[in-house]
């Protein structure tokens, strides 16, 4: 066995939050929707509105306050696998396999297979 390699280390993906993605697999497949959040270290990701579970919750106090919590039933977007979804390319609309090359500036970029313009990464910050 190959001992160089650290296998709790996080591969990285080639999505980022904000990010459109196409599900390609499950029974979510033909949904579209934001990534919300990536988990490298479980290569999986959260997309909005898509792989939604409902959790149960108990009625209950809070945490160190005497402000009581509701119960209910809670709907949340659980995370899935990134090899179920696809990116969408801002420029043709089309679900793509990205490829990376070197732009003349020298700055790696992520090119759509389909029409081959570099993908433009908008980064929205989220309030955390």
């Amino acid at each position: 066995m190959l001992t160089n390699k650290n296998p709790n280390m996080p591969k990285r993906l080639d999505l980022a939050p904000g990010d459109t993605v196409v599900v390609i697999a499950g029974k979510d497949r033909g949904k579209r929707g934001r990534v919300l959040r990536t988990l490298p270290r479980d290569h999986k990701i959260v997309v909005e509105g898509v792989n939604i579970l409902k959790k149960h919750t108990k009625a209950g106090q809070s945490r160190g306050g005497t402000r009581a919590i509701q119960g209910g039933i809670v709907d949340f977007e659980s995370p899935l696998a990134y090899s179920n979804v696809m990116l969408v390319c801002p420029s043709c609309d089309k679900p793509t396999r990205v490829r990376h090359t070197l732009l003349e500036s020298g700055k790696k970029a992520t090119v759509c297979l389909h029409c081959g313009e570099p993908y433009e990464r908008v980064r929205q910050v989220e309030n955390q």
